[in-house]
C-alpha cells in the first residue's frame, strides 16, 4: 500500500511521555539516506549498539512468573512483533517503543564474561535461567553477534539449567549445546507461535520466521531429546483466537510435550501503538478487537494486576481456556511436569583451575 512502511510492525514511532522525555524527530538520522519509492517511506536500518551493564542477570520477583533470574543478551527486538510487551522499555533510552524499538537495539557482547563472574560468586545458588523472557535471544543479529550461544555456553559448561523462549527457528542452531544438556535435564525450549496463516503472521510478526519454519524447529527439537513447548502468545481476539485448537494439533504432531497461552497484553505505550496498527491493517474489526480486549481486562485496555494480566477475566476469557484445555487432553498435551535439575551445577573455573570468588 503506498505511503505504508514495508516489514515493519508498528506503524508509529512516537516518543514516549512517561519520563517527560525529549521529543525527537522521528526519523532522525538513522533512515536509509535513499528517497521514495512508489511513494513509500524509505526502509529503516537497523543498528547495532553496544551496550556495557555492569551485571547480566536479572532477579524476578513477579509473583506470577514461574522463574526468578533471567538473562536479556539484547534491548530490542527485530522481529517487530506489534504487540511486545518488552515495547515501552525502549523509553528508559530516550527512544521510541514504535519503530525505534524493531530498528535501534542494544547487543552486550560481554554478557557471558559477567554470566561466568557471577556464576562464581561465593553462595551463588542454581536455578533455572530464562532466556527470551524480555526480547528475542534468537532475533536475526544473533547471527553475527552471538550473544545468547555465549551464554548457553557457560551454561552449558557449567551443568546450569536453562530455559529457553524464542519466535525463531534459529535456535537450532544450538542443538549441539541444548541436546546434550537435556540429555542431563538441563535445558528447555519453548517456540512461541501465535497463527498459522502466513499472511496474518506477517502482519503480526513481520521479521519472525514463518509459522512452519518454526513448526519444523519444535519437530526437530523433539528429534534431538530436547524438551519442547509451543507458546500460543498472545491469543488475540476476533484475528487468531480461531486458530486455538489447530496450532495445539499442528504443535502436538511436531512433537511438543505442552502448549500455554496468554491473552494479549496491551500495557503502556503498547496499547495505542496496537490501535494504530489495527487502524491499518484491519480497520474493518477494529472495534470488536478492542471491545473484547477489554472485556477480557476488566474494561481497560490492559490489565496490570497480578492473577490476572496473564490469564484474564470474565466469560471470554474462561470460554477461551475451556477450548484450551479440552484440546490439550485431546492431543495429550500438559500430561507432564518437566523439572530441571539444579543440582548438577558446577561453579566456572578461572584460566588456572582455581574457582572464582
Amino acid at each position: 500500500m503506498a505511503g505504508t512502511r514495508p516489514v515493519r510492525g508498528a506503524t508509529l514511532n512516537a516518543e514516549s511521555r512517561r519520563f517527560n522525555l525529549p521529543s525527537t524527530e522521528a526519523d532522525g538520522d538513522w533512515l536509509d539516506a535513499r528517497g521514495d519509492v512508489d511513494g513509500a517511506p524509505p526502509p529503516l536500518r537497523t543498528t547495532v549498539t553496544v551496550e556495557q551493564p555492569r551485571t547480566i542477570i536479572n532477579r524476578v520477583t513477579s509473583p506470577d512468573i514461574p522463574f526468578d533470574r533471567s538473562i536479556n543478551p539484547y534491548r530490542g527486538c527485530e522481529h517487530g512483533c506489534v504487540y511486545c510487551f518488552a515495547r515501552p522499555t525502549h523509553a528508559f533510552h530516550d527512544l521510541s517503543p514504535g519503530l525505534d524499538f524493531e530498528s535501534k537495539l542494544f547487543a552486550k557482547p560481554t554478557a557471558a564474561a559477567l554470566l561466568r563472574a557471577e556464576l562464581g560468586k561465593p553462595g551463588y545458588e542454581a536455578r533455572p535461567m530464562a532466556l527470551g523472557t524480555n526480547t528475542d535471544p534468537y532475533q536475526p543479529i544473533e547471527a553475527e553477534w552471538r550473544v545468547t550461544r555465549s551464554v548457553l555456553e557457560v551454561l552449558r559448561d557449567c551443568d546450569h539449567p536453562v530455559t529457553i523462549t524464542t519466535k525463531s527457528d534459529r535456535v537450532v542452531r544450538d542443538l549441539d549445546l541444548l541436546a546434550p544438556m537435556a540429555a542431563k535435564r538441563l535445558s528447555v525450549v519453548c517456540l512461541s507461535i501465535t497463527s498459522l496463516n502466513r499472511k496474518v503472521a506477517m502482519t503480526v510478526e513481520p521479521r519472525a520466521p514463518s509459522p512452519e519454519r518454526r513448526l519444523t524447529a519444535v519437530r526437530r527439537l523433539a528429534d534431538a531429546g530436547v524438551p519442547v513447548f509451543v507458546s500460543i502468545a498472545p491469543v488475540i481476539p476476533a484475528i487468531t483466537d480461531h486458530e486455538l485448537e489447530h496450532l495445539i494439533e499442528r504443535a502436538a504432531e511436531a512433537g511438543a510435550r505442552g502448549c500455554f497461552f496468554i491473552p494479549v497484553r496491551l500495557p503502556h505505550e503498547v496499547a495505542p501503538l496496537f490501535r494504530a496498527w489495527l487502524d491499518e491493517h484491519f480497520p474493518e474489526r477494529a472495534g470488536k478487537v478492542m471491545s473484547i480486549i477489554q472485556s477480557l481486562r476488566g474494561g481497560r485496555d490492559n490489565d496490570p494486576d497480578f492473577g490476572t494480566r496473564m490469564r484474564g477475566s470474565g466469560p471470554w476469557a474462561e470460554l477461551l481456556r475451556t477450548r484450551f484445555h479440552r484440546a490439550c487432553r485431546k492431543h495429550g498435551l500438559n500430561s507432564e511436569r518437566i523439572q530441571l535439575r539444579s543440582d548438577l551445577f558446577c561453579p566456572p573455573r578461572g584460566p588456572q583451575g582455581e574457582l572464582f570468588g
